[in-house]
């Protein structure tokens, strides 16, 4: 497990590296999830150890996002002084999302055989 552990933070300073010295417009995190992703992808399995960290962290992924929830609330007044502008930018976005869904799953269903 702590072998897991170990090559799972090294892909993040990996990530980190990246993100600090050249791109820094993309969380070092991500970058590090895209190397290991890449790393994988060359190996061609995942080995035993990053599998069982993997299922261990991927089990209580939930936790993980406790800190960012409860940090939000450090900006309750940013967030009621905003909250039309939050509010109308959240209908906005999930009514494009039901419309580009709809057009696209009409586009989908007419380029499918029917099987009768």
């Amino acid at each position: 497990m702590i072998q897991g552990l170990v090559q799972l933070f090294i892909f993040q300073a990996l990530g980190e590296l990246v993100s600090k010295f050249a791109l820094p417009f993309i969380p070092g995190p991500v970058l590090g999830l895209v190397l290991l992703l890449a790393y994988l992808s060359v190996r061609g399995h995942v080995p035993a150890a990053i599998d069982l960290v993997g299922g261990s962290v991927l089990q209580h992924l939930g936790l993980l996002f406790i800190p960012a929830s409860v940090g939000v609330v450090l900006y309750l007044p940013v967030l009621q002084a905003n909250a039309w502008a939050i509010s109308a930018a959240l209908v906005v976005s999930v009514v494009a999302t039901v419309a580009v869904t709809a057009g696209l799953l009409k586009v989908l269903a007419k380029k499918e055989p029917t099987h009768e």
